[in-house]
């Protein structure tokens, strides 16, 4: 049995638990809180109290029923009151002491005036108990919690009822939980929920089921890491985002549980049991179904006709156990389903998927068009006939296929594969061979973005064809091999470019065919990620030659694709504008969404931002209309996501990459969004979220170090350097780009080494003199090919930035990096270069300049909600509003700069301390105390403070500190 623990953590309920926070801050007022068993009631009262600055009283209801004990959630508060305050300390709340009402609710206030509560006293009870509450609230406000309300028996309604009418100023609130899941059609309770949600005070709450990122957020809590590929996603479609039933499918291990534990499956077949025998009998039948079951269908197989089912249905409907959904019927939970379906015997299994089976197909108009084979595949399978489920499965997959289903088709592939060894003739049965299916499954695996299967059934493929009988086929090993060696790719193993370089080496060059074409492009865009550009340039040539000798549109296209990303200049548009025409010529999607790709990193890496955000979007649109949302359209989602990013539309970007880490796309797509979702993280100050990202992203990159694609490699390594530049780390900064300075040469090594070497600047202007490891910075970037306006504001931005660094605070420099910002459309490093100007200028004495430049950039960072940068500049803001000294009123002939640096220094600020407050070096901070120290003429700093307390120098406070 199960015996995971339950998650500590509160996911996927901050709304509700905001809702409740609001409710009692408006309090007095109440909260009906509903929702399916399981969802997470108890636990988000628990939270909400936890940090609640309130007295919370919880009752709950007991499963007894209507004629169960009186008043019983109220006696459990009183008796907690009781332990809490003593019983002259409730006498204290209540009119003139008399807690003689109170005895019918606890035996430590007395016995009851008589047996049977007159009218009179059930009323001076409910008066008693609003008192109590109102008195309890002049201390503070109160939370009274009544749990389980489905289960109140009549006078604990009748109290509810009349509390919540009757509650006055006292700041009380009521919360009542119930399970939406128990209340039939005469419930009780409903009567009085419709009541009350008419009080104006009243809010009434359902809480919903996870979503898909709070699932997997739910599974990490519990595992304590993050999930293996497929967890959540299967976790997800059992569970239907119920947290109770998530944490019970999860076994210790770690996996999903094959079986339902037995405290669940109580839970799910609790009312079941309650129904009549015929309706249990046909819940059976239903069971043996699809989540959704049409009317017909479940007639046909019941063998009830159509008044007789809508008889023995009506109370499963009335008790939530089934719903209505059109013209059909649902299980109110998946696993209800599967609940009922397990204690099925085991001839009775048998049997009802044959009924199934044989009703579909005498009669197919049974089920919706297109789940037809789907369904006798699934039923023949239970039913264990094995040569009609292969049929089926062959005939489903076909369907699937034309539907853009790949990952159906593939589930149906490898359904046919099981079966292949129990059904003797099989490749007659369908007409395809072994081999065909495995290629056929590989296929739909590698559309469907289920690469390591798709690894194993190519490999399983590649061995049948080696074992034939006669000479091998070499065509169809080659197009294996390439095949795997995509995918291989796609999961960061090696091998990837030796089975790339056995499938073109297996092809001949005469004749020139288009499968060596192909291949020779793939090995091309792949090896290029090892750093083997010309060998990529080679490669992608000779297809392009094959391609355009044999009139093959889609192989030219990808051999341009290829030779466009091994040289992408930023300055030609030419080149992208021929790989467009090509790819519109093809008509394949394929390469249509490829272009789609490279378009947007084109256009992003031109600083043309909107462009990119615009075609990368569409391009994942097109993805999912094609079914291959999962891979390519996941990858478009980072194109997508970068210019938002850089156009400070974070909570847009945000929301494009948290859709794409959903979908659980390949590793090497997961980096690229990690970085993003990390960057943007720290932009916001969120350090822990970014360095969580940064973890992700690193463990992907050990597996993938030795094909170092410059856009995952590089980024990470900056991620990882602005990370620690924030903690205030510089040493640790410039010792994560290390590898930026080592390895040179890459495809487009520009776009990607510039942010990198700008952090790397800054870093080296907070460590103090660092001429050496500035020059390697000047070095490298002296060797980068710059195209393209994004490269020149990055260009000017890091000259200013290394200046800055060598002391040198270059307002112009600045300035013009802003001007070349503000061009491209980049709020946020717009914002940074302004913030930078305006130290120049405040260095300089210009207070002007320096406050119209940071008005400017605090209203960008507002909208951002870049807070790390709007507090430097807040505080730059600041010190443009402090009393101002030209050089004619600075004493002693210091500089304005060195007043305000003589000024830190008579406060006991260090060096660093200095350098930090004014947002200059180190190093700097340390010429201007020399300067200083020669100025007053005196040894140390301690003189050089002691000389300015005597002038009384700094006796004017300084406006705005």
């Amino acid at each position: 049995m199960n015996a995971r623990a339950m998650s500590p953590v509160l996911i996927g309920r901050s709304a509700e638990l905001r809702q409740l926070r609001d409710a009692l801050a408006a309090a007095p007022g109440a909260v009906l809180l509903g929702g399916d068993a399981g969802l997470g009631k108890t636990r988000l009262i628990r939270e909400f109290s936890r940090d609640a600055d309130a007295s919370t009283l919880v009752g709950g209801c007991l499963e007894l029923g209507s004629d169960g004990l009186p008043f019983a959630p109220f006696t459990t508060v009183l008796r907690g009151l009781v332990r809490d305050i003593g019983i002259e300390g409730v006498a204290g709340l209540v009119p003139r002491g008399d807690t003689g009402a109170l005895a019918r609710l606890l035996p430590e206030f007395g016995e009851p005036e008589s047996d049977a509560a007159s009218g009179e006293e059930r009323a001076r009870l409910f008066e008693v108990v609003l008192t109590l509450l109102e008195r309890l609230a002049e201390r503070g406000p109160v939370v009274l919690v009544i749990e389980d309300a489905h289960w109140a028996d009549r006078s604990t309604r009748d109290l509810l009822a009349f509390l919540i009418r009757n509650l006055g100023s006292a700041p009380v609130l009521i919360v009542l939980t119930y399970r939406s899941d128990e209340l039939h059609r005469t419930h009780p309770l409903r009567q009085l929920l419709a009541g009350l949600e008419r009080l104006e005070r009243v809010r009434r709450t359902e809480i919903g089921r996870l979503a898909r990122a709070d699932v997997a957020a739910l599974v990490t809590e519990l595992l304590g890491h993050v999930p293996p590929p497929g967890l959540v996603e299967r976790i997800e479609a059992r569970s239907e985002g119920n947290p109770l039933f998530i944490e019970a499918l999860l076994d210790d291990d770690g996996t999903l549980a094959c079986e339902l534990p037995e405290s669940l499956r109580d839970l799910l077949l609790a009312g079941v049991q309650r129904l009549p025998e015929e309706t249990q009998d046909v819940l059976r039948d239903a069971s043996g179904g699809s989540t959704r079951i049409e009317h017909a269908l479940l007639a046909a197989v019941s063998g009830l006709d159509d008044a007789a089912l809508t008889r023995v249905l009506r109370p499963a409907v009335a008790a939530n156990v089934l719903v209505v959904d059109g013209d059909g019927y649902a299980f109110r939970h998946a696993l209800i389903r599967e609940a009922v379906h397990d204690d099925l015997l085991p001839g009775e299994y048998t049997r009802l998927h044959t009924r199934y089976a044989e009703a579909l197909e005498k009669e197919p108009g049974l089920v919706p068009a297109g789940r037809l084979w789907v369904e006798l595949s699934y039923h023949w399978t239970q039913a264990h006939d094995s040569t009609w489920a292969l049929v089926a499965s062959w005939r489903a997959a076909r369907e699937a296929r034309k539907a853009v289903a790949y990952a159906e088709c593939l589930a149906m592939l490898e359904r046919v594969l099981q079966l292949w060894d129990k059904v003797p003739d099989a490749a007659e049965r369908i007409g395809a061979d072994h081999v065909s299916v495995l290629e056929d499954a590989a296929n739909a695996a590698d559309l469907a973005g289920e690469f390591d299967r798709g690894i194993k059934l190519t490999t399983a493929a590649l061995k049948e064809v080696e074992a034939a009988a006669g000479e091998r086929d070499t065509a169809r090993w080659a197009a294996l091999l390439e095949q795997r060696g995509r995918m291989l790719y796609h999961v960061a193993r090696p091998g990837f470019v030796e089975d790339l370089r056995a499938a073109v080496d297996a092809l001949p060059a005469d004749p020139p065919t288009i499968l060596r074409a192909r291949a020779l492009s793939t090995l091309g865009n792949y090896v290029r990620i090892t750093t083997s550009v010309e060998e990529a340039r080679e490669a992608a040539l000779e297809s392009l030659s094959i391609a355009r000798a044999l009139g093959d549109p889609v192989a030219e296209t990808e051999a341009l694709i290829t030779l466009f990303c091994a040289d992408i200049d930023y300055d030609d548009e030419t080149r992208i504008a021929e790989v467009g025409e090509s790819a519109e010529r093809s008509g394949n999607h394929r390469v249509l969404l490829r272009y789609y790709v490279i378009r947007s990193h084109f256009l992003e890496g031109t600083g043309r931002h909107e462009e990119a955000a615009a075609v990368a979007g569409h391009g994942a649109e097109l993805a999912r209309q094609y079914g291959v949302g999962r891979t390519q359209g996941t990858f478009l989602s980072i194109n997508e996501a970068e210019p938002l990013v850089s156009l400070g539309r974070w909570d847009e970007a945000l929301a494009v990459m948290n859709h794409a880490m959903e979908q659980d796309p390949a590793i090497t797509t997961r980096t690229s969004l990690l970085v993003l979702l990390g960057w943007v993280a720290l932009a916001r100050g969120d350090i822990a979220t970014a360095k969580a990202q940064l973890a992700r992203s690193r463990e992907i990159m050990k597996l993938k170090l030795k094909w170092m694609k410059t856009q995952d490699y590089f980024s990470t390594l900056w991620l990882e350097a602005n990370i620690a530049f924030a903690e205030g780390r510089p040493e640790a900064a410039l010792a994560a780009l290390e590898p930026v300075l080592e390895h040179t040469g890459m495809p487009d090594d520009a776009r990607y080494a510039w942010p990198a070497l700008i952090v790397g600047a800054a870093a080296c202007g907070e460590i103090g003199p660092a001429e050496d490891r500035l020059r390697r910075l000047e070095e490298r970037a002296a060797a980068l090919t710059t195209t393209g306006p994004l490269q020149h504001a990055h260009c000017l931005t890091f000259a200013a930035e290394l200046s800055r660094a060598r002391g040198i605070l270059d307002k112009a420099a600045w300035e013009e990096a802003a001007a070349a910002w503000e061009a491209l459309g980049s709020p946020y490093h717009r914002a940074r270069a302004l913030s930078r100007a305006a130290e120049a200028a405040l260095a300089a004495g210009d207070h002007e300049a320096a406050a119209a430049a940071l008005r400017l950039a605090a209203e960008l960072t507002d909208r951002l909600g870049a807070r790390p940068l709007a507090e430097r500049v807040a505080d730059l803001l600041r010190r443009t509003r402090m009393p101002r000294r030209g050089d004619a009123s600075a004493p002693l002939g210091l500089t304005p700069r060195e007043f305000e640096v003589l000024r830190l220094v008579a406060e006991g600020r260090s060096n660093r301390d200095i350098a930090e407050a004014l947002f200059i070096s180190v190093k700097t901070a340390s010429v201007h105390v020399s300067n200083i120290l020669g100025k007053l003429e005196v040894a140390s700093r301690g003189e050089a403070a002691a000389t300015a307390h005597r002038m009384a120098l700094f006796a004017t406070p300084r406006v705005g500190a």
